[in-house]
Formats: C-alpha cells, structure tokens, sequence
C-alpha cells in the first residue's frame, strides 16, 4: 500500500517530532554535535540567521546548486554562442564594411549575459526545489524563532527515536523549552 499522508499533502506535510529551543547559537552547535553523536541522522537546525559550524554539527554535505549553476551557466554561454552565431551568419547575415558574418568579440557581451541569466534563474529555482518553498502552510514551532531563538528538531522516524528520551536529551544539552510538534 501506498503512503497516504505523501499523496495528499499537496506541499505542506508536517511530519512530528520532538524540539529542543535554545537561546544562544553556540550551545546550539554544541547541542547538535551532541545529538549527532548520539546517533541521530535527521536532525534539522531552526535559525533565524545562519550558523558557523551548524552544517558540520549535523554532518549535512554541500549543497548542489553550485553545480546546477555551474551545468546551466555553461549551457547559457553556449545558448548565446549558438544564437549569435545563427542570428549573424544563418538567419540574417549582412556584410557590412567587409566585416566577418560572425566575430566573437561583437558577441562577448551576449554571451556572456546568457551565461549569467542561466545560471541565476537555476540556481533559485534548484534552490526553492530542493527546499520545497514555497510551502503553503508552513508549520510554526515557536514564533521567536524567526528573531532570537533557535531550534533543533528531531523527527519521529529517525531511527533511534525515543520522545522521552530525546525531552531528557534536550533538558541536558541547555535546551529553554523542549516540546512535541510537526514540523
């Protein structure tokens, strides 16, 4: 059978979960390193800012989208290669003066601005992909987290997921408030 609840959230599943909430970003860090080291794999950091070493307190990989920008930055100067090589020699070739058909250095600036305009348009889009946004009703654990407050979440099927166990966990690390939610 299949699983119901992925079929019918149409963007905006929550999956529970237990959240730790913390007030300094620094035992935030520590705390993550801790959790991992427990043996927890999908922790998730809530911050309303980025955090120095939060990436390698979850063990998370570098992201993608420097290579889709990358593939389709070149793909964008190859567009423009081809477009003005077709738009001066092909399509609508005019000699003025002389002149070459076709001459690179006349078309540096369209290539090089396809190569720009492909690689932006694909690394946001890649980025809203692989982050799911926009989200249609976005879950609120709590709502300082967008101002000074940060949050490590654990869901309910990482692997060694104990709800009071993890409460305990959370107390221990410095956590203010540890609460139930989805997210």
């Amino acid at each position: 059978m299949t699983n119901t609840k992925k079929a019918t959230c149409h963007g905006s599943c929550s999956t529970p979960g237990v959240a730790g909430i913390w007030l300094d970003e620094h035992v935030l860090v520590e705390a993550a390193k801790k959790v991992r080291s427990a043996g927890f794999k999908k922790t998730e950091a809530i911050s309303p800012f980025p955090i120095h070493g939060i990436d390698e307190a979850l063990g998370i990989s570098r992201s993608m989208i420097p290579w889709v920008t990358f593939i389709f930055g070149l793909l964008g100067f190859s567009f423009g290669l081809w477009f003005t090589w077709w738009t001066s020699s092909v399509d609508w070739p005019v000699r003025i003066s002389g002149k070459p058909m076709w001459s690179i250095p006349a078309f540096v600036p369209i290539m090089f601005e396809c190569t720009i305009l492909f690689g932006a348009l694909s690394s946001v889009g890649a980025l809203l992909f692989l982050t799911r946004m926009p989200r249609l009703n976005p879950p609120i654990i709590d709502p300082d987290l967008t101002s000074h407050k940060f949050a490590l979440f654990i869901p309910e099927d990482d692997v060694q997921f104990d709800g009071a166990k993890i409460e305990q966990l959370f107390k221990q690390l410095g956590a203010v408030e540890v609460k139930r939610v989805e997210f």
